[in-house]
């Protein structure tokens, strides 16, 4: 996902459309296990975290005997591999910041694929650190505008009254940007207000991007993208990338 600009929100509705179900499935039992191991336990009304991870679930349609069986792997009740959480960092071509998001029972096995997967593409799998500075960690909250139920600057002074941190305007939707310990509060408050978000997650958001003005370095960055989300063990991959309108015409 692109920071989250327009080559996220197009990368997300292909996504939507793609019948790739078995593999989002995986990915989202991977996140409840963790949630329920880190998080707090497996009662969603105690774990924020585990909380979010089941409205994702629901919302891909996952069956409620998935969910639970991730919850018990997660709590111990059910067998299942040992989970290992950990962040990637590398640079994919035309220097652009890749953070990734990794769940995996055999990390050698994990980092030895995802460094080839950047080397077979013009990029290069860094050490931790390298990239990390040029993203924070914050809560983000994507509503269509056409969901919005109130004129623009009411809303925005909504949200900040709520606790977000800022409120940003992209083309068809508004993104609210919170601090990780307001996220799940203020996700709810904007929910009561009849305000229900597209996708909500806490996530790697650029501080500053890097806009690709040429197509075919803008393919290549975005062939390694999605190799690295189809892989088993990639939960989340983020980057500082920025797409001129003229190459998302042409890509589209």
């Amino acid at each position: 996902m692109a920071g989250h600009s327009k080559w996220a929100n197009i990368k997300h509705k292909k996504a939507k459309s793609d019948e790739k179900r078995g593999k989002e499935f995986t990915k989202v039992s991977k996140e409840i296990i963790i949630a329920v191991r880190t998080g707090g336990g497996g009662d969603p009304d105690t774990n924020s975290k585990l909380k979010l991870a089941i409205q994702k679930a629901k919302a891909i349609n996952m069956p409620n005997e998935n969910i639970m069986r991730a919850i018990k792997r997660g709590t111990g009740e059910l067998g299942g591999e040992a989970l290992e959480e950990m962040v990637y960092e590398g640079y994919a071509p035309g220097g652009v910041a890749v953070m990734m998001e990794i769940a995996t029972d055999n990390r050698n096995r994990t980092a030895s694929e995802i460094r080839h997967y950047f080397a077979k593409n013009n990029g290069n799998l860094g050490e931790s650190g390298c990239v990390a500075w040029m993203f924070k960690r914050v809560g983000l909250i994507s509503i269509p505008r056409e969901k919005v139920n109130m004129d623009e600057e009411e809303f925005i002074l909504k949200a900040l009254e709520l606790g977000a941190d800022d409120v940003r305007e992209e083309d068809d939707e508004f993104e609210v940007i919170t601090s990780i310990d307001s996220f799940m509060e203020i996700k709810e408050a904007l929910e009561k207000e009849g305000l229900v978000a597209e996708e909500a997650d806490i996530v790697y958001l650029p501080e500053n991007t890097v806009e690709i003005n040429d197509v075919e370095l803008a393919s290549k960055v975005i062939k390694l993208i999605e190799m690295l989300e189809d892989h088993d063990d990639v939960q989340n991959v983020y980057t500082n990338m920025s797409l001129s309108d003229e190459v998302l015409a042409k890509l589209s």
